[in-house]
């Protein structure tokens, strides 16, 4: 069982870097008009966040969930080391506008909410695959 578990969090943590460097290479190589700052306490959380996705999400028995999960620290751990390398705050170079109003933001911002979209639909998956496992009194 913790081979598995193991090689889940390899596997979660190959994906996390995989998508933090194409986000900053992406963030180094394109210029962004707009920056947004964040807060030491915002740095702090994605820490944690990161943290508690990379010990706990292994642990679920599904390769999908730790993909999911790789995928979302990706994006929060682009957006962490670029809150640390750029001093005018988090560049963003994806804008899409529309007349006046317009929306800002970069790949770690994607790369974290379609991580999270695909580790939420594959324990929820996990969930009613295995109904019967999880109705069980403890």
């Amino acid at each position: 069982m913790l081979c598995i578990v193991q090689l889940r969090r390899t596997l979660l943590a190959c994906i996390a870097l995989s998508f933090a460097a194409i986000d900053l290479a992406h963030k180094s190589l394109t210029t962004a008009e707009f920056h947004h700052a964040r807060t030491p306490l915002v740095a702090l959380v994605m820490c944690a966040v990161i943290a508690a996705l990379v010990l706990l999400v292994p642990r679920v028995p599904s390769n999908a969930a730790a993909v999911g999960a790789g995928v979302a620290c990706g994006g929060a751990l682009g957006n962490l080391v670029s809150l640390l390398a750029w001093a005018q705050g988090v560049p963003d170079p994806l804008v899409v506008t529309s007349g006046l109003h317009g929306v800002a933001f970069n790949l770690a911002d994607l790369f974290a909410v379609a991580g999270d979209a695909l580790l939420l639909s594959a324990v929820a998956v996990y969930g009613l695959r295995n109904r019967a496992r999880l109705t069980q009194p403890i």
